[in-house]
């Protein structure tokens, strides 16, 4: 008979002292909710050692925005316990055991905060293995040693096991221990249910604690050389540390891949961004979201990318943004480009200096070399936009599309007035606002007759005093 494990997530706390309106679970670290982290390892022990497994998010506070976000992540893969009261990590247990009939059924229960992001699936490892090999132990507790305990139960071995001692009800003795408790359990199921009905309040804090159960039982506290890990998010300072730890982890994994990051630590690069070999990312580049970057890629310095897929051997040059835009093979961009949400470049497009694009396709071998506005519109292969060209796409009330056929020329300032078709091979002279459609190898202009006066120009100009 396989064994089954339940995960029971605490995710039911206000995070008060974050002094923000998203609940804790939900703040996010790399572009993550805090809780899809632990619910990502905890899955991955469970595939990984092949145990079947229930994993459960006890909630309570903004209970309604917490499930619909887990569900976004895990949609089949998490149930939901409600702590209808906040009163200790012992009653959020009592709520997830009674959620269901599956939670009180399995083998072992692992007990993790929404909060700590850093655990990783060893963790939950390292502890199965110790119930594994001692099946006498009831209950098992990560614990570390740190040199600033303050705020965290207090490990006091004993003859039979050992016990927690919250920091509220420490005495002075006690407060000088500094291995401390993780927050990090696994408990025989069986054991549990016994014991988390005779949990009392009898506290300074009024509040049930899950860790008096180690109390009177047959426990060990396995101590992690790194405490690190079991870092928790209670105010703003701790979200920066971890998302800092987070941070250095992502670009370990990345250069491990043969992504050269130069000075990564100056590079903000969210946790589910993508990024091919042999692609180089330089200083302050900042990565969102969804995004993916192939391979042999040059992202250089200020650029920010979010929710977007980048082709292979793209350059984007410098302070360019990018936001929703899907990019094919050789393509460049930039400087100082801003690409808004539905721009498609095709191979070897290139998008040049203050050059925006919004809701535009430009096909293959297309170019916006300057100082262009290109929205919602297409423009054909191996068309050359000149600089100054603008798509007046906008009536007041409704946005019009403009279509641009191949291998047309299109003069410096330049202005389509949507909707409009110039067909291929079309010559748009510069100087143009263009109303009329024109069709395929036409020719096109609309500008006043050149007047010169000679010998008039001194009448204009200015001169200084």
């Amino acid at each position: 008979m396989s064994t089954t494990v339940g995960i029971a997530i605490l995710a039911a706390g206000k995070g008060t002292r974050l002094k923000i309106e998203t609940p804790k679970a939900l703040v996010p670290a790399l572009g993550k909710p805090l809780v899809d982290y632990v619910i990502n390892e905890g899955i991955h022990f469970a595939d990984t050692h092949k145990v079947k497994s229930v994993i459960y998010a006890v909630i309570g506070h903004q209970k309604d925005l917490v499930e619909d976000s887990i569900k976004s992540s895990f949609p089949d893969q998490v149930k939901f316990a409600i702590q209808k009261e906040q009163r200790g990590t012992g009653d959020a247990l009592k709520a997830y055991l009674s959620a269901d009939q599956e939670c009180s059924q399995t083998d072992y229960t692992f007990i993790t905060c929404a909060d700590a992001p850093l655990i990783s699936d060893k963790v939950y490892e390292r502890l199965y293995q110790e119930m594994l090999q001692d099946t006498s132990l009831q209950a098992v507790a990560a614990s570390f040693v740190t040199e600033k305990p303050f705020g965290y139960g207090r490990i006091i071995h004993q003859d039979k096991g050992f016990k927690i001692v919250e920091e509220k009800e420490a005495n002075e003795e006690e407060k000088k221990v500094k291995e401390v408790n993780s927050g990090f359990y696994l408990i025989r199921t069986a054991f549990l249910n016994e014991q988390v009905n005779k949990l009392k309040n009898t506290n300074n804090s009024g509040e049930f604690y899950l860790t008096d159960i180690f109390a009177d039982s047959l426990s060990k506290a396995i101590t992690f050389s790194d405490g690190r890990q079991f870092q928790g998010v209670n105010d703003l300072i701790q979200l920066d540390e971890v998302v800092e730890e987070l941070s250095r982890r992502k670009h370990e994994k990345l250069m491990s891949s043969g992504v050269r990051l130069i000075k990564a630590s100056s590079s903000y690069i969210e946790w589910d961004v993508e990024i091919g070999a042999g692609t180089v990312i330089y200083p302050q580049a900042q990565l969102f979201g969804t995004t993916q970057i192939a391979q042999n890629c040059t992202i250089e310095a200020n650029c920010t990318i979010k929710n977007s897929q980048v082709g292979p051997k793209n350059i984007i040059l410098a302070n360019s943004y990018l936001e929703e835009v899907v990019t094919q093979n050789d393509v460049q961009i930039g400087p100082f480009a801003r690409l808004r949400p539905k721009t498609i470049l095709e191979e070897k497009v290139k998008v040049g200096n203050f050059v925006e694009i919004k809701k535009a396709t430009l096909k293959a071998g297309a170019k916006a070399s300057h100082l262009s506005y290109i929205g919602d519109a297409e423009i054909g292969e191996e068309t050359n936009i000149g600089c100054g060209f603008i798509t007046c796409n906008y009536d007041g009330a409704h946005k019009h599309k403009s279509y641009v056929g191949r291998n047309c020329f299109i003069g410096s300032d330049t202005q389509l007035i949507a909707p409009i078709e110039i067909g291929d091979e079309a010559f748009i002279a510069a100087g143009s606002t263009i109303t009329q459609n024109v069709p395929s190898e036409g020719f096109a202009i609309s500008r006043q007759k050149q007047v010169t006066k000679e010998n008039m120009a001194k009448r204009f100009l200015k001169k200084k005093n």
